[in-house]
């Protein structure tokens, strides 16, 4: 961004802040989401918010090579004490948090201190990738699903057994935890019982309230199937925007349960041998006003550029799943028959399908799109709208089209592949990928690889209910 860019922000943030000001708003939280698919936070004073437009907020580097317990690894890019970078707020999505008195959000992009992007932003990755559909006439509209559990307690998590505190998984034998009680849900009916909406009705309400003042239109909201578990859904939107917009919804949801004395767990699983939560991605294609999933000659009416496209996302979802599925408490999620998406396969309104395709109604043009099943709340949401429209482009490019679609549950036929049951495997996969190594960027692509590696070392020898305990209060 260049120095009349940057003037032009400035004016702007000295206006924004005029008005947050009169509204009582003192701070303003610059968050990015990490390779470990944890939001991370820089905030400043409201009157400083001219000059963060201006010059930035300093940081480090070091955050893409986090893990999910805050240890540090390392990659042949980034690691490390060195360096720093400059978070510079998009102030086109600045939101008065209305369940945190007295402050605002926005989401931040890094660029380093020479005024260049940072080739390990995942958010500027997003835009890159969202700017690559549109050169080939592309717009997208994504949405994200967020399922979470709420707990009337902490989030009972384990903790790895270190003597003293160290930089990562390498100071100790990975797999020793302390014990952890499991969690207390709140709510205690039936799954997608009117019962648990009644119990939580007030803090639902509240919820739906709170994003309806910062602006975020919900679709729906909902008890799921897990013990304690709800779904909220959001309107579509651009594909940063729609991981802005879950950034945002996650964390709304995390400040109305704070004071309600509730605790969300956004984690891949609860505990070991249950329901997991879901990270849905919808998205759908248009070419101006028409949407190219309906009416064309292909399946379920796709259009030809439609069905290559997801034909692409199919054929890369065992590489995808390191940036959708990408904790080990993934794996835990990702298991037949429960609505996971285990198979790569597709299928006409199969929720057992990785990829469930969508038709709507026939009168309703823009309801025809495609959902991903097998992603999870765990995943950065700038990475996976970035890494799916790479997927699907190099489909497009390659002229793919789509296998027969699947009825049933594929766990029962024993023809569909499997997805990846481990994060390794996973991960062998995607750094197999040439596709997604060339949006990425190697600094980016490297990054993401070790931080999958030490994750996986982390937890090398825990018991799934470790992993999940160890896991599910932290994202």
């Amino acid at each position: 961004m260049g120095t009349g860019d940057r003037e032009q922000a400035q004016a702007r943030a000295r206006q924004e802040a005029d008005r947050l000001t009169a509204q009582g708003i003192h701070g303003i939280a610059l968050t990015w989401v990490d390779n470990a698919g944890l939001t991370r936070v820089k905030s400043v004073p409201t009157g400083r918010l001219a000059h963060a437009a201006r010059r930035g907020v300093g940081m480090s580097p070091v955050f893409d090579v986090y893990l999910v317990d805050d240890s540090m690894t390392t990659s042949p890019h980034i690691g490390g004490p060195d360096g720093d970078l400059r978070l510079f707020p998009d102030l086109g999505r600045l939101t008065v948090l209305a369940a945190q008195p007295g402050w605002a959000w926005a989401p931040a992009d890094r660029y380093a201190q020479s005024g260049l992007e940072h080739p390990a932003c995942q958010r500027l990755f997003a835009r890159r990738m969202t700017e690559r559909a549109h050169g080939r006439g592309i717009a997208l509209r994504m949405g994200f699903e967020t399922e979470w559990v709420v707990t009337t307690g902490g989030t009972g998590a384990s903790r790895p057994a270190r003597d003293t505190p160290g930089p990562g998984p390498y100071d100790t034998a990975p797999g020793a935890y302390y014990a952890a009680p499991g969690p207390a849900y709140a709510g205690t009916g039936p799954a997608y019982g009117m019962a648990r909406l009644v119990d939580l009705s007030g803090y639902l309400a509240d919820v739906l309230g709170t994003l309806q003042t910062q602006g975020v239109e919900v679709l729906q909201l909902h008890p799921e199937y897990a013990a304690g578990q709800f779904e909220v859904s959001v309107a579509p939107s651009d594909p940063v925007g729609a991981a802005d917009l879950a950034v945002l919804v996650r964390e709304t949801i995390r400040g109305v349960s704070a004071r309600h004395g509730l605790t969300p767990l956004f984690g891949p699983v609860a505990e070991a041998g249950t329901v997991g939560n879901g990270g849905h991605l919808h998205l759908s294609l248009w070419q101006g006003d028409r949407n190219l999933c309906r009416d064309g000659d292909g399946p379920h009416g796709m259009t030809a550029t439609g069905e290559a496209f997801l034909s692409g996302v199919l054929r890369a979802l065992p590489a995808l799943l390191a940036i959708g599925a990408p904790s080990p408490a993934s794996y835990l999620r990702l298991e037949p028959s429960r609505w996971a998406g285990a198979y790569q396969c597709w299928g006409l309104e199969n929720r057992e399908a990785a990829l469930r395709f969508i038709t709507g109604a026939p009168d309703d043009p823009g309801a025809a799109n495609a959902e991903i099943k097998c992603f999870d709340p765990a995943a950065n949401p700038y990475l996976v709208t970035g890494a799916v429209i790479a997927a699907g482009l190099a489909g497009l490019d390659a002229g793919l089209t789509l296998p027969p679609p699947v009825s049933g549950d594929p766990a029962r036929t024993g023809r569909e592949p499997r997805l990846p049951t481990s994060l390794l495997t996973a991960l062998e996969h995607f750094e197999d990928s040439g596709v997604l190594r060339e949006a990425l960027g190697d600094p980016l692509f490297e990054s993401i690889a070790a931080v999958r590696r030490a994750e996986a070392a982390l937890f090398e020898k825990a018991t799934p209910q470790e992993i999940a305990a160890a896991t599910r209060g932290r994202y």
